[in-house]
């Protein structure tokens, strides 16, 4: 899975490289979790890219409580066209969500330490996502949410979990944007090197924020 990540990266450079203008002040994070906005690319109506903000976890349209969203942070790749709460996002609502490196927990004795994962050459990428408008009939409140999609893990990652994100870069973002319903069939393929470290447990908690969080952690060997 993945349930938390960063996104540093200069964010002009970040975005012309899937093809959009950053019209948009993006912040730099280090700890980005769940339920917190994410900045995105997307198709708009007229199939221009745009960047936006949508919040992790997504809502399915036709849900009555958009708490659900808490629980849908990412989704299987192995079911995505078929489950109901993804299938039509799957077909009509994809993006790119934006990143620098993302966060595991690998299991060592009775306690986990985090690792931090980027790109051997520390580029940034964009994660396989999907989105969804979510309308509250009631109050007229429009909430848009995202959810990153999830592999088998490869070989470099198999060590720190069983599950990973889809990495994209440029090209595999068009690819994915554009429909492409075998890529996520062929993500070994499209995969950057990637690189690993520990880091330190403040990670854990939400509210910490900062670039000594991507830091090696000199205590774990």
């Amino acid at each position: 899975m993945c349930g938390r990540f960063a996104f540093y990266s200069p964010s002009e450079a970040t975005t012309a490289l899937f093809g959009v203008h950053a019209d948009i002040e993006i912040q730099a994070r280090y700890n980005i979790a769940p339920t917190q906005f994410v900045a995105a690319i997307r198709n708009d109506e007229s199939e221009s890219r745009e960047l936006v903000m949508l919040r992790w976890g997504l809502v399915p349209f036709w849900e009555k409580d958009p708490a659900i969203g808490n629980r849908m942070i990412n989704a299987r790749a192995e079911t995505v066209a078929e489950k109901p709460s993804y299938r039509n996002a799957y077909k009509k609502r994809r993006c790119l969500i934006l990143a620098s490196g993302f966060y595991e927990w690998r299991k060592e004795g009775s306690s986990k330490t985090p690792y931090y994962i980027t790109t051997e050459d520390d580029s940034p990428f964009a994660f396989a996502g999907l989105w969804e408008r979510w309308d509250d009939k009631e109050s007229d409140e429009s909430l848009q949410t995202t959810t990153i999609i999830t592999v088998d893990a490869n070989a470099f990652m198999q060590g720190l979990h069983h599950r990973m994100p889809i990495i994209l870069q440029a090209e595999s973002a068009d690819r994915w944007l554009a429909g492409d319903n075998e890529l996520i069939n062929n993500v070994e393929e499209i995969t950057p090197p990637l690189k690993a470290w520990a880091v330190d447990r403040r990670i854990n908690n939400a509210r910490n924020e900062g670039a000594e969080l991507i830091e090696p952690d000199s205590s774990v060997a």
